[in-house]
């Protein structure tokens, strides 16, 4: 079953997912050659803790760290270590947090410096995918709209959408109904509703969207070891357009260009 939010429920994900998306502006401006992703996480959970929430994260399924931090090749689930970041790479930030009972949940890929015309057309196309997913996810499409926006968009690109792992819906749990194919299914998912919150997460990859566990059973990484981006917004549907929570005056992503 998939809930409807009540406006004051709303307005406790909202401060959740603004909190997420306070500390990914931060790492945004953290990643530079000869950090290591272990600093970023460390950041990351003491911005959490200081503002009274929870690295929701930390201790899911027994996963490590506050933090999914995934670089060039890792597709998702990156385990923040002493891997220090090298000019050239793409870096993928994956925050969530929980904040009096409701979780917030987003996620953005950042440029290490320069890099080259490949990394720059996936950030843009999946970043763009992104905002075309949510534009889809207002009252009365159904879910299957948004999954196609996200397909086609990167498809048309030459990219591939990554099938292993799909968004999700949100609130008092991180993972809720339903589940988000970033592609097309053949079914037309559940009817979109005013007050469904989703966590609308496109995974990309440069080459083929087949994907491997490494042996901490957590990494992922592409089989081909192509890079792959990773971009992320929760949202609340509404009659006429998707309300972005995680949203940030330092750091925009996932909105359509104006």
């Amino acid at each position: 079953m998939i809930a409807l939010r009540s406006e004051k429920e709303i307005a406790l994900l909202r401060k959740a997912d603004e909190l997420v998306a306070d500390v990914l502006a931060a790492l945004a401006e953290h990643i530079e050659p000869g950090v290591t992703t272990r600093e970023l996480d460390a950041l990351a959970a003491d911005m959490i803790r200081k503002a009274d929430a929870v690295p929701a994260f930390l201790g899911y399924h027994k996963y490590p760290a506050c933090t999914c931090i995934s670089v060039e090749e890792v597709v998702v689930h990156g385990i923040p270590g002493d891997r220090a970041i090298a000019e050239g790479e793409i870096v993928s930030v994956d925050v969530g947090v929980r904040w009096q009972g409701y979780h917030g949940d987003a996620a953005i890929t950042v440029a290490c410096g320069q890099i080259d015309e490949t990394r720059r057309r996936l950030l843009r196309t999946v970043d763009l995918a992104l905002a075309r997913g949510v534009a889809a996810a207002c009252a009365g499409n159904y879910l299957s709209e948004v999954s196609r926006a996200v397909q086609e968009t990167c498809e048309a690109e030459g990219f591939s959408v990554v099938r292993a792992f799909v968004g999700h819906g949100i609130g008092t749990q991180m993972h809720e109904e339903p589940q988000i194919p970033n592609f097309v299914t053949g079914e037309p998912g559940p009817l979109l509703r005013s007050g469904m919150v989703l966590a609308i997460e496109p995974m990309v990859n440069v080459g083929t969207h087949e994907v491997e566990v490494l042996d901490d059973g957590w990494t992922a990484v592409t089989k081909d070891r192509k890079p792959s981006a990773h971009f992320e917004h929760s949202v609340v549907v509404r009659e006429h357009g998707a309300d972005i929570l995680s949203d940030s005056s330092r750091l925009q992503w996932g909105r359509l260009p104006t």
